[in-house]
């Protein structure tokens, strides 16, 4: 596995779906690192659970909890404006937290679920966090994509699934736009300050998919054995955010901490421009500000 020590000393990181699985590992080896950390959680109860089993795990304290609705835009919002109001710098932001779902749902903004908290919350934080992540910099953007991705394509004529929802394709048109997003924003962020880099984490056994029943829980128990721990998991994930190997490395998708190619469909500029004025007008965001 490639190397991605190195003190984070003087560094806040904010990292959204840290109450388990692969978040939860990210959180856990920043903060051994001397990261300071913001963790980003929907349930008051696992976030401070989570934020004890780091100070009883690292001994570190600088650990703030916000909590955050991914799913519903004024949540965002609202959690970019809180973050801001501290006046806090902000060198790495790691867009972590997912669902998968068996079913067609819309959230608060009547936008399909799975589609708004995997890739328009990325999206959204994004933009509100990137002036204090461009003034903090030399800054880093982590997106957690997957190799799913490739049973994705982005269905501009039914993009939430309404005439057919299949979860599968639903979870990874949501990954292909994570990469999509991650390319074009790269492409926007040529001055070199911020970078912004993508990756998959392999199969991990984490909470992922256990909002969908009984049936689906006993089926993650059963294939656990085959797959990696959290902790493997999350290793490109904390190489993205800490090594300097990738010092000003950004636009890139890596595996195995290493970089890797993605889908050719993710290579797509005219798609990924047309993903990003989509998505602006679907969150409100200017779509012709230059980065």
């Amino acid at each position: 596995m490639a190397e991605s020590s190195g003190s984070m000393h003087g560094r806040t990181c904010m990292i959204t779906g840290p109450s388990s699985g692969i978040g939860r590992a990210t959180a856990l080896a920043l903060a051994r690192m001397g990261a300071a950390l913001v963790l980003v959680c929907r349930d008051r109860g696992r976030g401070e659970e989570t934020i004890a089993a780091i100070e009883r795990t690292t001994g570190s304290r600088a650990v703030d909890l916000m909590l955050a609705d991914l799913s519903a835009q004024q949540s965002i919002r609202q959690l970019a404006h809180d973050f801001l109001a501290t006046n806090r710098p902000l060198h790495v932001l790691v867009n972590n937290a997912g669902v998968v779902n068996l079913r067609r749902e819309l959230t608060a903004d009547g936008i399909e679920r799975v589609f708004a908290v995997n890739h328009l919350a990325y999206f959204l934080l994004t933009h509100l966090l990137l002036d204090r992540l461009t003034a903090s910099a030399p800054a880093r953007i982590v997106n957690v994509a997957s190799d799913a991705h490739r049973w994705g394509a982005i269905d501009f004529d039914d993009l939430g699934g309404q005439r057919r929802y299949r979860t599968m394709r639903i979870y990874g048109q949501s990954k292909l736009a994570n990469i999509l997003f991650t390319y074009e924003l790269s492409r926007r962020l040529a001055n070199g300050k911020v970078t912004v880099n993508c990756l998959h984490p392999g199969a991990v056994a984490t909470g992922l998919g256990r909002n969908n029943g009984a049936w689906a829980k006993a089926l993650i128990t059963l294939l656990r054995p085959f797959f990696r721990t959290p902790q493997d998991g999350a290793a490109t994930s904390i190489y993205l955010a800490a090594s300097p190997a990738v010092e000003g490395t950004s636009g890139k998708y890596f595996s195995n901490c290493k970089e890797a190619r993605s889908s050719a469909a993710s290579y797509d500029v005219e798609t990924a421009r047309r993903l990003w004025t989509l998505s602006a007008q679907l969150t409100g965001v200017d779509a012709g500000t230059e980065i």
